[in-house]
């Protein structure tokens, strides 16, 4: 049999030919759109790039509820800094590499370029700008101060933030790759295990022997 059936006589003006590779693909075409999520819309400039119908979101940051309207593929980074002007949390490597946009989601440190907003709705997010209390510093952030942490300034808002959580999963008894006793009801914080609980965040400015001061006095430990 032949492969192409055609419904006119060959060689007539616009004749319309059906082969079995139109048929394929016609069937895959509408099995495909059929099996779309219905959130998800052909793009209207160029039927290519899909878009995303906006979903509402409501976190909790700093303490204050905020109500947002989101593409659900926009990252928490994204939602703090670009609708809601919270810019202190920064955008570093945007790859989860360097640190930069740690921020404490239910008290747990998290790269922000690494979550979608969606997956926090209704959770408690706090970012560097609600850890002062007024004019009164977090003991982290005098800390860091006093001990000369930050050049640039760049990483600190996420070596602050990754410090107090990672205090956090001390006292908690998490070890780390360093621990060497691990029946301790709290690993004891040497340089080392700092070192190695703040390998997450990067500073370009190598301020890293400041960084660990900082955190043992904020720790209560002498320095």
């Amino acid at each position: 049999m032949n492969e192409r059936d055609s419904t006119a006589e060959p060689g007539t003006p616009n004749a319309f030919e059906v082969t079995r590779r139109t048929v394929i693909e016609t069937g895959a075409t509408a099995l495909l759109l059929t099996t779309l999520p219905h959130a998800v819309l052909a793009d209207p400039i160029d039927g290519n790039e899909p878009l995303s119908s906006p979903v509402k979101v409501e976190l909790q940051i700093n303490g204050q509820l905020h109500s947002l309207t989101l593409d659900p593929r926009t990252t928490l980074l994204d939602a703090l800094r670009e609708h809601l002007a919270l810019t202190g949390s920064k955008k570093g490597c945007d790859h989860g590499q360097c640190g930069a946009c740690t921020v404490l989601i239910e008290g747990r440190r998290i790269n922000s370029c690494l979550t979608l907003a969606v997956m926090h709705d209704g959770q408690s997010v706090n970012t560097i700008e609600g850890l002062a209390q007024g004019a009164n510093l977090h003991p982290m952030q005098t800390a860091f101060v006093e001990h000369d942490g930050f050049q640039c300034g760049y990483c600190t808002s996420g070596q602050i933030c990754s410090a107090i959580g990672m205090l956090a999963e001390s006292q908690q008894g998490m070890p780390s790759y360093v621990t060497e006793d691990l029946t301790k009801s709290a690993p004891e914080l040497t340089d080392a295990e700092i070192r190695e609980r703040m390998s997450g965040n990067i500073c370009r400015c190598a301020a890293y022997p400041n960084i660990v001061e900082a955190i043992k006095q904020a720790a209560g430990m002498p320095t």
